[in-house]
């Protein structure tokens, strides 16, 4: 099995939702953040970013400045963290449709290298293995001469073709690195950035969805997402 963090993060302001905190907001019974931790339940550790309370087994921290926004967030989850954890599922924390099966297929898209690496001229390859698609930042390559790229990171993509990046799976390095150049172009403070800019220049597997039941990335914004959770729950 492979070995893994999980991050979550909590800090939201729930603004559609009149200002509550969404992730303590029960779906089936269960608090939405603790459906996601259970779906995490095998990583080690797992992280919550956001206001708490503390869960048992769970690691607590919040980024700064408290509502400093996703990358903040995502920079506070990074710093407890050892160096040597090989991926860390990143994942928003109202998502209470989320399973450990979902997570498992991001793992496994993760840690295939499998794929064409770019020719001399810089394109990337456009192929396609089986429910990914290679969607290509700045490629790395894998061990010099086998002609493999590595993925920075795996996330499931919607009908529409957009990722859902609070659903996904990525390795620590390239994210920390990714935080380093944002922090500078940012002139030392992340707060308020959008995760996409933190993304934008990494190399990313877009896994499309195709397992039983509701799409994992299905999140609750206002009180008729929550409505269809309950009854996807039942």
């Amino acid at each position: 099995m492979t070995a893994y963090a999980a991050v979550v993060l909590a800090g939201g302001a729930g603004r559609r939702m009149g200002g509550r905190d969404k992730p303590v907001l029960a779906v089936g019974g269960v608090p939405m953040r603790e459906r996601v931790l259970t779906a995490v339940a095998d990583a080690s550790p797992r992280i919550l970013v956001g206001p708490g309370p503390a869960i048992a087994g769970v690691r607590l921290t919040r980024e700064v400045p408290a509502g400093g926004g996703p990358v903040a967030a995502v920079a506070a989850g990074l710093a407890l963290l050892d160096t040597e954890v090989p991926a860390v599922a990143l994942l928003a924390a109202d998502l209470p449709l989320l399973t450990r099966p979902a997570v498992g297929d991001l793992l496994n898209r993760l840690h295939r290298i499998d794929v064409d690496r770019p020719d001399d001229a810089g394109t990337p390859s456009t192929g396609t293995l089986s429910m990914e698609t290679l969607s290509i930042g700045t490629p790395r390559t894998g061990t010099p001469g086998t002609g493999t790229a590595v993925f920075d990171g795996a996330c499931y993509v919607d009908r529409s073709g957009r990722r859902q990046t609070l659903c996904g799976v990525w390795r620590p390095g390239a994210l920390r690195a990714a935080l380093d150049r944002l922090t500078v172009r940012r002139g030392g403070d992340v707060a308020g950035a959008p995760l996409r800019e933190l993304l934008a220049d990494l190399m990313v597997c877009e896994v499309t969805w195709h397992g039983d039941g509701p799409e994992p990335w299905f999140d609750c914004d206002t009180e008729h997402d929550l409505r269809r959770a309950e009854e996807w729950t039942r």
